[in-house]
């Protein structure tokens, strides 16, 4: 099932139209006409989001949002209002509202728009399941997050790992979400209220990393444990271990084959019992040199390997990804999120995000800021190109509206060929409908 919804609308025939396009396309649906009755008679828990008119006799979308607000603030409000009342719904959103779509609106912007509220749904139900019963028990699913093959391969080995006491390395570029995929074997397995230790290999000096490593004996300073003791029954990550100097994986390797780390300058044995967790670059698999690891170390941690791709290999991830950051960089910033087309999603998509996980977080926070204080203007900041786009996209589906998704009666309208309307559809997102399509426009 795609999603549970509610749609409010005090005209019976809109509310059908509504719910027979909505069903269609896989949702679930209740409909009301009397937004008191909604109001009483919904269990906020069971549904994914609602959609309400703004204005009707009685209670408007205002009131209808407040009560729903006050039951459950997670619940994505989406409001449905006329030209002339565009205002009163961008203020709307500051109090709380998911979206609102202008009337008329195209069917399937409806269906996209719910989407991705069932989506923002689904994810903050799981951020609260995370909180509220600690990260043992959270859905890998929200941590770990995307359908594509590569993600859903790594759910299933963090499924299988976890409780095993197996070291494991993990190959990934910079950002790609080595530590995290790392913290999920930790946090789903029984070592999960251990200690979770991090060190970085990268940019210290090798006396450096043996102190951090083993600690320091009474000497020179005050007796100290290393990161190995520390990390005792739980977890150590050593991120970018190709940079670990050789001297310091001798011992390291000492480490793992005796059980036992003496510290720097001392010679009391001290056991140990940890699991070893390695991220490194792409380029540590395929040298045949391993990659600056010692031979016995590489082979090792490399009995398990996981591939955590870079962002270009999931491009399918990517909207949900971006949906999802925006939306919480909307949250802690207290603005509205940028409402994107199809369009702009393909565009994120298609993209080649060196920066991985890390570039994508901040397009979408620079997305949060970029909009004005109204919501009805988002775009705002974007270069000339992307606005124009916008603006375009807009007119063409305007003008396939009124022609009732006929896109050779929309392009004698806009007074452009029939093929290049259709070019310039496909470059926007936009697609031509049968008559049926689109709900009525004074809905």
């Amino acid at each position: 099932m795609r999603g549970r919804i509610v749609f409010i609308d005090d005209e019976a025939p809109l509310c059908a139209a509504a719910a027979d396009w909505l069903e269609a396309s896989g949702f679930e649906v209740q409909t009301f006409t009397d937004p008191a009755e909604a109001l009483s008679r919904i269990r906020v828990t069971d549904y994914d989001a609602v959609v309400t008119d703004l204005r009707m006799p009685g209670l408007g979308g205002q009131e209808v949002l407040d009560g729903l607000r006050a039951q459950d603030p997670d619940l994505p409000v989406i409001l449905l209002s006329g030209h002339a009342d565009v205002p009163v719904a961008v203020a709307a959103m500051r109090t709380g509202a998911h979206d609102f779509l202008e009337k008329p609106y195209r069917a399937e912007h409806l269906v996209e728009v719910l989407d991705r509220a069932v989506a923002l749904r689904r994810m903050r139900t799981s951020a609260r399941q995370a909180r509220t019963t600690g990260p043992a028990v959270a859905r890998l699913e929200t941590r770990l997050a995307g359908d594509s093959q590569a993600i859903r391969h790594l759910r299933r080995m963090v499924g299988h790992l976890s409780d095993l006491p197996q070291d494991v390395l993990i190959i990934g570029e910079l950002g790609s979400g080595r530590l995290e995929l790392a913290r999920c074997l930790h946090d789903f397995g029984r070592r999960s209220r251990r200690p979770f230790v991090i060190v970085p290999c990268a940019g210290l000096s090798a006396e450096a990393l043996e102190q951090e490593l083993f600690g320091q004996e009474r000497g020179a300073g005050p007796a100290r444990p290393g990161r190995l003791e520390q990390a005792q029954t739980g977890t150590l990550v050593l991120t970018d271990i190709q940079d670990l100097p050789m001297g310091v994986q001798s011992r390291l390797m000492r480490v793992l084959l005796t059980g036992v780390v003496e510290r720097m300058g001392g010679s009391t044995p001290r056991s140990i019992d940890l699991r070893l967790i390695a991220t490194a670059r792409p380029d540590l698999a395929s040298d045949p040199a391993h990659g600056g690891l010692r031979a016995d170390l590489f082979h090792r941690l490399s009995a398990v390997t996981l591939d955590c791709p870079p962002l270009r290999r999931r491009a399918e991830d990517i909207p949900l990804l971006f949906t999802a950051m925006a939306e919480a960089a909307a949250l802690r910033l207290g603005l509205p999120r940028p409402d994107l087309l199809p369009a702009d999603l393909d565009r994120l998509a298609a993209g080649n995000w060196p920066g991985n996980l890390a570039e994508l977080r901040a397009t979408a926070e620079r997305a949060v800021l970029a909009l004005p204080g109204s919501a009805a203007t988002a775009g705002g900041g974007q270069a000339l190109p992307e606005r124009l786009a916008r603006i375009e996209a807009q007119i063409i589906a305007e003008a396939l509206r009124d022609a009732g998704g006929h896109t050779a009666a929309a392009a004698e309208a806009l007074g452009i060929p029939r093929r290049t309307l259709t070019e310039k559809m496909a470059r926007l997102g936009l697609r031509g409908e049968s008559p049926g399509s689109f709900l009525p426009g004074d809905v």
